[in-house]
C-alpha cells in the first residue's frame, strides 16, 4: 500500500496542470521579449565602430585588442571603419583617432 502511493507512475501528470496554463503562457512570453527588446535598445551611434549587438559588441572588441596587440587592432579597425572609431576596452567605450 505505502509503496503503490510513492510509485510517481500511479498519478496522472496532466490532471495536476490547469488547461488554461498555456494559454497564460503566450502572452507572458510576449511581454517578456517585448521588455528585453525595450531593455536592449540602443540608439545608433553616428561615429562608426563594432555594434554593440547585446554585449557581444564589446566582447568581440576587447578580445581582439587583446590577441592581436593595441597597434594592430588599431590598424584593423582603422582600415575597416575609418579614422575615428569607437571601441571597447575593457567595457569603457574608446576612441581610436588617427590617420
Amino acid at each position: 500500500m505505502v509503496l503503490e502511493t510513492l510509485n510517481p507512475m500511479h498519478y496522472n501528470i496532466t490532471s495536476l496542470v490547469p488547461v488554461t496554463m498555456p494559454v497564460a503562457t503566450v502572452p507572458i512570453l510576449i511581454l517578456m521579449c517585448f521588455l528585453f527588446l525595450i531593455w536592449n535598445h540602443e540608439e545608433t551611434s553616428s561615429i562608426p565602430g563594432p555594434g554593440y549587438c547585446m554585449g557581444i559588441g564589446p566582447l568581440i572588441s576587447h578580445g581582439r585588442f587583446l590577441w592581436m596587440g593595441v597597434g594592430n587592432a588599431c590598424n584593423y579597425y582603422n582600415k575597416t571603419y575609418g579614422e575615428f572609431v569607437r571601441v571597447w576596452i575593457s567595457g569603457e567605450e574608446t576612441f581610436i583617432i588617427s590617420k
